[in-house]
């Protein structure tokens, strides 16, 4: 017991003395001048001298000495995409071909008669080029121009071993479109120079068919050549 209590004495002497002693001095200078020196210049960091393989996350503030590989690119390897190959001759020729077929399909269907497979071809592209005028002044003038290929076609036709039963349907369908067109124009521009220069060239086209035709074929192209006097007299 005695023994304690003396401990227990000298640990409250030591407390009740403790306020007394000093609290320390200032730092060392030599430690304040390093320490200044360290704030000034930064941390530093031994330098790199090994190869980079690996991605750079923070700042590297010392000097890089080892050698920087190459990234490699994130995008596969099939997203470069080949050059597009030169057509081979055959589909370029192939081509070629089709665009002359289509053009000489194109000229043999202008220069169809009565008679002939492309024939209803013409006359359907002249009918849809009629409906497609602008119009009405352009739509008489297109039934106009199809008077002209039928006058053009009688005379093909009397030329032809196999063109008489032919002739006199093709004269009708001339008167067809000749009245249509004048009435047609004639509401757009009815004083139009148009109408009386066309009559002059079918006059000019279908009188001499006369002598070749036949009686029902002759009754036809007269009463035709009447009506076209009658356009082409002043009035």
């Amino acid at each position: 017991m005695g023994r304690a209590r003396e401990r227990r004495e000298r640990v409250l002497e030591q407390l009740t003395d403790l306020p007394r002693l000093p609290l320390g001095g200032a730092p060392d200078p030599a430690f304040r001048d390093r320490l200044r020196a360290e704030l000034v210049t930064g941390p530093t960091t031994a330098p790199i001298t090994g190869p980079i393989t690996g991605p750079i996350t923070g700042p590297i503030t010392g000097p890089i000495t080892g050698e920087l590989l190459p990234e490699r690119s994130a995008r596969p390897r099939h997203a470069h995409r080949r050059p597009p190959r030169p057509r081979p001759l055959l589909s370029q020729l192939a081509a070629f071909g089709l665009a002359a077929a289509m053009m000489v399909a194109s000229f043999s269907t202008y220069q169809a008669v009565p008679g002939d497979s492309l024939y209803p071809l013409k006359r359907a592209a002249e009918s849809a080029l009629v409906g497609l005028s602008t119009n009405e002044a352009a739509r008489g003038e297109r039934e106009l121009r199809s008077a002209k290929a039928r006058a053009e076609e009688v005379a093909s036709l009397l030329g032809s071993s196999n063109g008489g039963p032919l002739v006199g349907r093709t004269l009708k369908d001339m008167e067809e479109s000749t009245r249509a067109g004048i009435s047609r124009l004639r509401r757009a521009e009815p004083r139009s120079p148009k109408i009386k220069k066309f009559a002059r060239h079918q006059q000019e086209v279908v009188a001499p068919m006369l002598q070749q035709l036949k009686r029902d074929q002759l009754a036809q192209a007269e009463g035709y050549l009447d009506y076209i006097k009658g356009l082409v007299a002043p009035g």
